[in-house]
């Protein structure tokens, strides 16, 4: 048995609406057109949908059992005429933070292709991008990789970015004009944002077994604003930003970079390999162009990063889609 897909979808509109006639209106055709496909509907499922009663239609148990998977098969429908009309809607980007560097890519990318239209969404890491590549609600993530991405996503080297601390003007480190790590031994950064289990937290984990650090990720987390007031008050915590982070300009604030090795956060781009929007292979472009490789002289990655080799070069995974 094959369902009609416009049947289907005159049935979700006559639930939707509560009557044949506003249906009608809605699809574009006439009452008795709708009828005709909610009776072909009801013919290859062999059952009732609808009821009659003194309100106007009610759904029987049976109407009422097959709604959802009417719904599910009309969205999927939708979605798959949508997959085919790229040029017709943004571009859609999912970033961590507005902040942080992955949006300031975005940003001199648009600078110079004003005429794609953007929607960047704000997420919470891998951990999310993974299920919106899956319903098809982005195109693009930012997020450290770590080990070999899922079947049919691609992934290329966007960002090592350098690290800082952020301290007060009050704290014993504020006046250098670079530190070592070994000169944060004994101190403690505070990171309350460090979600157990997403890829920074275990970024900054790796960072701290490695040069002996202490890592407090006790909260709440009130966001960066109120973090760097506390960070302000502190004579001996500190916390790390990025090189490129939009950091709030606060009055007591200093950030100091980190040398010797300086540890790089590293920020890669995904995409869904079947995806054909077509500014998809402009951004990949963009953001290759201005890659830089690793230096394992100067720079400190964890050693999974290292292991995989993905930031030695442009290597891995970076299949290009045709527009």
């Amino acid at each position: 048995m094959e369902l009609d897909l416009g049947a289907v979808r005159a049935f979700v509109a006559v639930v939707d609406e509560q009557h044949f006639g506003a249906a009608a209106d809605q699809l574009e055709l006439t009452q008795q057109a709708v009828s005709r496909r909610i009776a072909k509907l009801e013919s290859a499922l062999d059952t009732s949908l609808f009821q009659r009663a003194r309100g106007g239609i009610l759904l029987t148990q049976d109407g009422a059992t097959f709604l959802p998977h009417a719904r599910a098969l009309v969205a999927l429908a939708d979605r798959a005429v949508a997959s085919m009309r790229h040029g017709d809607r943004p571009l859609r980007v999912d970033v961590l933070g507005t902040r942080l560097v992955a949006t300031e890519l975005i940003r001199t990318f648009h600078e110079t292709h004003h005429e794609v239209a953007i929607d960047v969404i704000v997420s919470r890491g891998l951990r999310s991008a993974r299920s919106a590549f899956a319903n098809e609600s982005i195109d693009v993530a930012f997020a450290r990789v770590v080990g070999e991405v899922e079947p049919g996503i691609e992934s290329v080297p966007a960002y090592l970015e350098p690290l800082h601390i952020v301290v007060g003007r009050e704290h014993g480190l504020a006046a250098q004009r670079q530190v070592r790590p070994a000169q944060l031994v004994g101190l403690t950064a505070w990171m309350p944002c460090n979600e157990p289990g997403s890829e920074w937290a275990d970024f900054y984990d790796d960072l701290a077994r490695c040069f002996g650090l202490t890592i407090d990720t006790s909260g709440p987390d009130f966001g960066w604003d109120n973090l760097l007031d506390d960070i302000a008050s502190s004579r001996d915590r500190y916390t790390f930003g990025g090189q490129r982070l939009r950091t709030p300009w606060h009055p007591d604030i200093v950030q100091v970079p980190i040398v010797e090795p300086t540890p790089v956060y590293p920020h890669s781009m995904l995409w869904m390999r079947n995806n054909r929007h077509p500014a998809l292979p402009l951004l990949i472009d963009h953001v290759t162009a201005g890659f830089r490789t690793f230096d394992p002289e100067t720079q400190w990655l964890p050693p999974a990063e290292v292991r995989a080799g993905s930031f030695a070069a442009l290597g891995g995974s970076k299949a290009v889609p045709e527009a």
